[in-house]
């Protein structure tokens, strides 16, 4: 049986590592660190590595509101979404994450935009 793309990606120290990478290249973008401003860095980054870990099939539980309720109301346009997964690309490549399992994060992510673009 193949690996999950969780443990493809390093577990949950591999997945954390690269949760903190893509908050911290968010928080460096010009086309969305405003929408980050106010944000609690350590609580974001938490967030995103359970979301992320629970989503690749890691152990973890992710206990936060789904990405439509996060989303709702911030009129997120199509660029910020294109320059979102432009950070999470640097983020897969600066953890040394492979073409495949890069792909198959990118499709998640862009699987997401329905529930995020201009809701």
């Amino acid at each position: 049986m193949s690996e999950s793309l969780f443990e493809r990606l390093g577990g949950e120290d591999g997945i954390t590592a690269i949760a903190s990478d893509l908050v911290d290249n968010h928080l460096a973008n010009a086309a969305v660190s405003p929408r980050f401003a106010a944000s609690d860095v350590s609580a974001l980054k938490n967030g995103a590595a359970t979301f992320f870990i629970a989503g690749t099939g890691g152990p973890s539980v992710y206990k936060g509101k789904d990405m439509l309720a996060v989303h709702k109301g911030m009129n997120i346009s199509a660029a910020e979404f294109m320059a979102v997964l432009d950070d999470a690309l640097n983020a897969l490549e600066k953890n040394n994450v492979g073409q495949r399992e890069q792909e198959e994060v990118l499709f998640v992510l862009y699987s997401m935009r329905n529930d995020i673009v201009l809701v």
